[in-house]
C-alpha cells in the first residue's frame, strides 16, 4: 500500500499536491484533522488509516491507483495544469485563480466561487480544473463524477478574451459528445433556482438543499 508521499515521489509531486488532486476527483475529503476516504476512493483501492501517534486520519492506496487515468495524467506535472489550447497560458495570466473556496480550491471568478461553495454545501463530489479524459489537453471548470457532468462558467460575452477561450473548449466538448452545463453571466442571477434543477434532472442530487443545509 502506498502513502501520498510515496505516490508523490513516483510522480515528482509533493504529498499535498497528490492529496489535493485525489480530493479534486472525489476520492478523499479534507477535514481539520486529516484526509477521509470516500466511497469513490474506496472503489479505487483506498484504505482508511489512523496515525498511531497523532490519531489523525489518512489514506493509503493500492498500486492499482497509479494506473487510474486521472493519476497517470499527473506524472511529470507541476501543480499547474498544462496548457489546454494556444490561448490557455494567456487566459491563466489574465484571469488568475486567487479566490479561495470553502473546500480549499482557488478559483478565477466570483461565479466559480459561488458554484464551488454551493456544491460543497450540498455535499456534491466535484473536481475543479480536472483534465478531461480526451486526447486534447483540456481542463474542465468543474466535473461532477456522480453524473459525469462537466460545468463551464462562460463569463461575459462582452469580454472577447474570455469568450474566445471558452468557445474553443465548448467546441471540444461537443466534438466528444460530453455532457455539459454552460453557465453564462446573463443567467447567473437565476442560477440559485436553475442550478439545483439541473442537478436534480441529472440525478446528481435527490432534493434541493435548504439554506441551512448549504
Amino acid at each position: 500500500m502506498l502513502t501520498s508521499a510515496e505516490i508523490g515521489k513516483l510522480l515528482n509531486l509533493s504529498p499535498r499536491a497528490v492529496n489535493m488532486h485525489l480530493a479534486n476527483v472525489g476520492m478523499i475529503t479534507h477535514t481539520s484533522e486529516g484526509w477521509i476516504l470516500t466511497s469513490h476512493g474506496k472503489s479505487n483501492g483506498g484504505t482508511q488509516q489512523t496515525h498511531p501517534q497523532t490519531g489523525y486520519p489518512y489514506v493509503v492506496w493500492s498500486e492499482e491507483l497509479l494506473e487510474h487515468p486521472s493519476v497517470k495524467n499527473l506524472a511529470g506535472r507541476t501543480s499547474t495544469p498544462e496548457p489546454i489550447c494556444k490561448h490557455e497560458q494567456k487566459f491563466r495570466t489574465l484571469f488568475p485563480a486567487t479566490l479561495r473556496t470553502i473546500d480549499g480550491h482557488y478559483v478565477r471568478s466570483k461565479a466559480e466561487l459561488w458554484i464551488d461553495n454551493w456544491l460543497y454545501g450540498a455535499k456534491v463530489v466535484h473536481a475543479y480544473e480536472m483534465k478531461v479524459p480526451i486526447e486534447e489537453e483540456m481542463y474542465a471548470d468543474f466535473y461532477l463524477p456522480e453524473g459525469k457532468l462537466y460545468i463551464e462558467y462562460m463569463g461575459s460575452k462582452d469580454d472577447p478574451r474570455f469568450a474566445e477561450h471558452k468557445q474553443a473548449k465548448i467546441d471540444v466538448y461537443r466534438h466528444h459528445k460530453l455532457r455539459l452545463f454552460e453557465i453564462h453571466d446573463e443567467s447567473f442571477e437565476h442560477l440559485e433556482d436553475e442550478f439545483p434543477q439541473i442537478l436534480l434532472d441529472s440525478g446528481i442530487i435527490t432534493h434541493v438543499p435548504s439554506v441551512h443545509e448549504t
